[in-house]
């Protein structure tokens, strides 16, 4: 029991009971408020305020007084009120189950209010079954002798106002020794720790109440599952994955349900306190809302289950229905990811790469430059690594020789890379430089970003070798067999006899140089 300060209105009474859990002694120290005096909790003779004796006086054996015991002593059965509404109240039995708004005189019988209807009914259920040896019970309508009503008001009251936090404390300083030394019972009020006993015990043991999770997949056995994949973002977008979810019952029956989260599954509705009314009809749904807690800034895998479970306990209804209404399942999932890297080496962040070709030949194309685009895995794993795209590849000076030839790839996983290239044939002599720009990037991913990398090809385009042309001048005719010959012959090297251009001067140049002397 955390320490804190709740408070409830009966009548013209704010009720409000302070917890201390250092100091357990006050923990059930009781302050009344009557409308428009100042807050007091000395008695006053009943001149603000009185016990109420929810069950009436009049309709139980004895009378009360300060050490009354049984049911007219008992704090389960009593409430502090204004003495003037208690007098209007009398010895009315309460009604009716479709009243709404606050407390007033109905005539034969009397409306607490919305917000104590539910409490109401549990205090009367509690004391029919405490006390049933003092011959008290409880009746439909307006019964005579030491009978009250109604109860199918009270019935229909126990499913539209649940137990709160207010009255689960107050059941439990009524209880507890820690809490209320000088006047616990050790007696508590069963039907707020277990509400769900209502139905089996005041209607029948065939609770229709079948629930459901709308838009789910629905089993025979009234079990339903729904999926919701809130999809993938990067660390630190403002991402808050929830949702409004609808609960369907069927049958007519009420019906208590607990809602339990597990993983780092949360819902505004966590807890057994939760109610479908009787209804006629046979439908009804509710709402509520379930989410996944998370670090924004922690990359992982963010999943989670909220389970609804129907808590009636009647087990003569047909499957799918009562306590044989199989739980309803919210699975929930969300994958925060790092950013990713890219970078021109596998093991370290490189984001520039210069390439220098040397000498190159005038009119004849390079050989293609490959490259690989690395995506580095994150300290939290490749599979928590986002994906990269490539995006745009742009050159400078524009009139570049030099043009990109790879393939644009997507989603390139953490630890993996690509290979590309490029190609070209020079058209002019003379230095140069060629800049490549790289743009890659995380996708559609909420939170994703952009990245440049830089690529850099140095060249010097020179006058062009005449393969065949072993004489050097200018030509390949009959004039440059004889050399061709002497240079195979004699195993050296002249870059114009390699006419296949593979470093060496050998046989093998023998038909590409036949080829290129008779033009074919």
């Amino acid at each position: 029991m955390s320490a804190g300060h709740i408070q409830r209105t009966y009548g013209d009474f704010r009720f409000s009971a302070a917890i201390h859990d250092q100091d357990p002694s006050n923990s059930s120290r009781i302050i009344l408020a009557y409308s428009g005096l100042s807050n007091t909790s000395a008695w006053d003779s009943a001149a603000t305020w009185n016990r109420e004796h929810v069950w009436p006086q009049s309709k139980q054996p004895g009378s009360a007084s300060n050490g009354t015991q049984g049911n007219l002593g008992d704090p389960h059965a009593l409430r502090p009120c204004n003495t003037r509404v208690n007098s209007d109240r009398g010895s009315m039995p309460f009604g009716f189950g479709d009243e709404t708004g606050n407390f007033r005189d109905l005539g034969t019988f009397w409306f607490v209010g919305n917000m104590c209807r539910g409490d109401i009914a549990r205090s009367l259920f509690y004391s029919d079954t405490r006390w049933t040896s003092l011959g008290i019970s409880l009746a439909d309508g307006n019964p005579s002798g030491n009978r009250m009503g109604d109860l199918a008001s009270l019935i229909e009251w126990h499913y539209l106002d649940p137990p709160d936090e207010f009255e689960r404390r107050r059941n439990h300083v009524i209880y507890s020794s820690q809490f209320n030394p000088q006047y616990y019972t050790n007696n508590r009020n069963a039907f707020v720790d277990r509400p769900e006993f209502v139905w089996s015990i005041y209607k029948d043991q065939m609770n229709d109440s079948t629930i459901t999770i709308a838009g789910g997949s629905v089993n025979s056995d009234g079990s339903s599952m729904l999926d919701i994949d809130f999809g993938t973002v990067i660390v630190g977008s403002p991402v808050s994955p929830s949702q409004t979810i609808t609960l369907n019952k069927a049958g007519n029956d009420g019906t208590y349900y607990l809602v339990e989260a597990v993983g780092d599954a949360t819902s505004d509705a966590e807890g057994p306190n939760n109610a479908f009314p009787i209804v006629s009809g046979g439908t009804d749904s509710t709402t509520i809302n379930v989410s996944l807690s998370l670090d924004q800034q922690a990359a992982g895998v963010y999943d989670g289950m909220v389970i609804v479970d129907n808590l009636d306990i009647t087990t003569e209804g047909g499957i799918g229905e009562g306590a044989q209404d199989g739980n309803d399942l919210i699975d929930m999932t969300l994958r925060v990811l790092d950013h990713a890297n890219g970078s021109f080496a596998g093991g370290t962040d490189m984001n520039s790469l210069t390439i220098n070709l040397g000498e190159v030949p005038l009119g004849r194309p390079i050989t293609p430059i490959d490259f690989s685009i690395h995506n580095l895995a994150s300290p939290s794993g490749a599979s928590l690594t986002a994906g990269l795209d490539l995006d745009s590849v742009n050159s400078l000076p524009q009139n570049s020789f030099l043009t990109f030839s790879g393939s644009f790839f997507e989603d390139l996983a953490g630890g993996q890379s690509a290979l590309l290239s490029i190609e070209g044939t020079p058209t002019t002599t003379g230095t140069g430089i060629t800049f490549f720009q790289i743009r890659a990037s995380e996708g559609d991913i909420p939170g994703a970003q952009q990245q440049t990398l830089q690529l850099i090809v140095n060249y010097d385009v020179v006058d062009a070798i005449l393969l065949g042309d072993v004489d050097m001048d200018g030509v390949v005719d009959f004039l440059d067999i004889a050399p061709f010959i002497s240079i195979l012959s004699a195993g050296g090297y002249l870059e114009e006899a390699d006419i296949n251009q593979d470093g060496v001067v050998d046989f093998l140049d023998i038909p590409e140089f036949i080829a290129v002397l008779t033009g074919q």
